[in-house]
């Protein structure tokens, strides 16, 4: 594969995942991204001073799927690393990283990373996807046409669980049991 190949289907495949992403979230209440379909399962959740998002001590499967919301604080969290790292002074830490407080907010900030991510892929060179030089999270000593293609692979991961989501919800007598 030529290495121009290799920015364009890296744009291709993110648009892919991009137009699952919108046809999943069309329509999306509130509701239904805020509710869990286990208690256990990952959750933003409002407190007093605002939002806190959960952060899993592991990764095992008897914690439940996470609701939609913390899904799309999900790509929030790791688009703006990505942009953060690989472009910025790489000082964000999660905890910088708060859901918006509303789907509509989080789809209008998850829209603005895309385009914003998509503008940083449209300006690299050949050589720039070849080097290590934007190549500083989540991986340091890889190619960044490899990152770029890690985060698609995250959105598409992350896409599913949100159609997942969606799913299950509409399946529960009354969305719960």
């Amino acid at each position: 594969m030529k290495n121009f190949e290799v920015k364009e289907n890296i744009l291709f495949q993110l648009d892919m995942c991009w137009q699952l992403y919108l046809y999943h979230i069309d329509n999306l209440e509130e509701t239904e991204a805020l509710w869990a379909f286990s208690p256990g399962g990952l959750q933003v959740r409002r407190q007093d001073d605002g939002w806190c998002t959960d952060w899993p001590e592991s990764e095992s499967y008897d914690i439940g799927p996470s609701s939609i919301a913390w899904i799309m604080w999900h790509i929030i969290y790791w688009w703006t690393t990505a942009l953060d790292y690989n472009f910025g002074n790489g000082t964000l830490k999660k905890e910088d990283i708060l859901w918006p407080g509303s789907v509509e907010e989080a789809k209008a900030r998850i829209s603005l990373l895309h385009d914003e991510w998509v503008s940083k892929l449209n300006k690299l060179s050949d050589t720039d996807y070849q080097s290590k030089q934007h190549s500083k999270w989540p991986f340091t000593d890889r190619a960044f046409a490899d990152i770029a293609l890690w985060l698609n692979g995250e959105l598409m991961k992350n896409v599913s669980e949100i159609g997942c989501g969606r799913f299950l919800y509409a399946a529960c007598p009354k969305n719960g049991f």
